[in-house]
């Protein structure tokens, strides 16, 4: 009765007084959800038609962009087509924060993020983009059989929700039936009394980061705590890669299935996993390319950077946006029966990896493979000092071997084709990133690529899109 309560009458209530139509485009996903394959490519040409034409009437900087690449709205009929135009990266959305807001934009929210550069970004979005993200957590919990109402806790890390537990919001979350508890601080004080409140509780879900999912249930594995009997259904994690061995634990751990999502606050909600394992990109939300380094398409099965257009942006457009991030697409067709896309590889963020000093990239999974060889490693980071220089964190346990250090040394070298210097540190603990997001690779070389096609249409604005 509660359930039906959240879902039928609490959550439409407090997206209106929001002024969030996250129930109407709920509606219209699960409606997509039931296209066939060709229904669905129509429906997606046309809101893609919809949305460039919207952009181009009343976004001064896409207008600018376009009008520079010599193209009309009438050519973008397709995702296909939206190779004719320039990538937006980071640095765009920076400089031309004015000139991407629409003239017919309502309310914009001011958002930020730091990425996994800790560069600072600072966009606008929508009460309706917002929604679409909102819309679509929602929907991808429906595929596992859950919704809002399920009761679910959140071990989470965003400054955003993080600020905002005053009393409304605690009164909030219990009606709603979630409860938050920060990721950025995982002392054995706080994983203790997690695990009490995991196991004391009556919770359904569980969404988080992969690596604090990971240390708690290290955590309880080593006290010994028994997390299967505390009825969690499904783990959903997010904002960072999924490494095997993390999935490994917290589902033994929890006796459940773990559900991965890709995404960003400034990217769009782009994919998720299903049941039966296939990473779904909502291409009705979200169109995504994979490029080379020339932002080129890529044809499916090779790795590449993936640029995102978020279709719900208009009032404040993400259009061919360069994620960072590095995936493959693919043309296989999950057993679930959506006609919905399949991503295959996210393997992190392209200034996530090494750089070998023969101008090769290394990437994420390459140099964790070695350390899951070794026995006696709790966590790791990875640390790029300079083209010949690592730096190894490490926490150890009572079965780390004295001749670990070697071994991993001559994997590393033999990855990297060259003698690197590798050097180790041990640490009781390792910290998060403020936000409670974790990094295991860090390279202090790997830089945010500039396209020149942009330079162009960036002077064609110049002047007219200052905050």
């Amino acid at each position: 009765m509660h359930r039906w309560l959240v879902r039928n009458i609490l959550f439409p209530l407090q997206e209106r007084i929001k002024g969030h139509p996250t129930p109407e485009i709920l509606r219209e996903m699960e409606r997509v959800d039931r296209f066939s394959a060709s229904e669905l490519e129509r429906y997606c040409n046309q809101k893609l038609s919809t949305f460039i034409e919207s952009c181009y009437s009343r976004v001064p900087y896409v207008s600018a962009c376009m009008k520079c690449a010599g193209v009309t709205p009438a050519e973008i009929q397709t995702p296909a087509d939206l190779a004719r135009l320039p990538i937006m990266t980071k640095a765009v959305v920076r400089q031309h924060r004015q000139g991407l807001r629409s003239t017919a934009a309502g309310k914009l929210s001011k958002f930020s993020t730091g990425g996994s550069t800790g560069e600072p970004l600072v966009f606008d979005l929508s009460k309706r983009r917002i929604a679409s993200r909102v819309a679509c957590r929602q929907r991808v919990a429906q595929w596992w059989g859950l919704s809002v109402g399920h009761p679910e806790l959140a071990l989470w890390g965003s400054p955003i929700e993080l600020t905002r537990q005053d009393w409304a919001r605690k009164v909030r979350d219990w009606l709603m039936a979630t409860r938050l508890l920060p990721a950025f601080d995982m002392t054995e004080a706080a994983m203790a009394r997690y695990l009490d409140i995991m196991e004391q509780g009556h919770w359904e879900q569980i969404f988080g980061y992969p690596s604090s999912l990971y240390q708690l249930c290290l955590y309880a594995r080593k006290q010994g705590r028994a997390l299967r009997r505390a009825g969690i259904r499904v783990v959903f994690v997010t904002s960072e890669v999924l490494f095997p061995y993390q999935r490994e634990l917290i589902s033994e751990m929890l006796g459940c299935p773990v559900a991965n999502g890709y995404g960003g606050r400034d990217s769009g909600f782009i994919a998720h996993e299903c049941p039966q394992g296939g990473m779904h990109i909502l291409t009705d939300a979200v169109i995504v390319e994979v490029v080379d380094p020339q932002g080129r398409p890529l044809p499916p099965g090779e790795p590449g950077e993936i640029v995102a257009t978020d279709l719900y942006s208009e009032e404040a457009p993400f259009l061919r946006y360069a994620t960072g991030d590095v995936g493959a697409l693919s043309t296989r067709q999950c057993g679930c029966g959506r006609a919905l896309p399949l991503i295959e590889r996210i393997v992190g963020r392209s200034n996530d990896c090494i750089m070998a000093p023969d101008g090769r990239n290394i990437h994420d999974l390459a140099l964790v493979y070695p350390l899951r060889e070794i026995e006696g490693i709790d966590s790791f980071r990875i640390h790029q000092l300079t083209i010949k220089q690592l730096h190894v964190q490490i926490v150890r346990n009572e079965h780390f071997r004295g001749d670990s250090e070697e071994k991993l040394r001559k994997s590393w070298r033999a990855l990297l084709r060259a003698p690197v210097e590798i050097t180790f540190e041990y640490l009781p603990r390792l910290l998060a990133d403020r936000s409670g997001k974790f990094r295991h690779i860090i390279s202090d070389l790997v830089e945010h690529r500039e396209l020149e096609s942009l330079e162009g249409a960036a002077g064609e604005v110049k002047g007219k899109d200052r905050d």
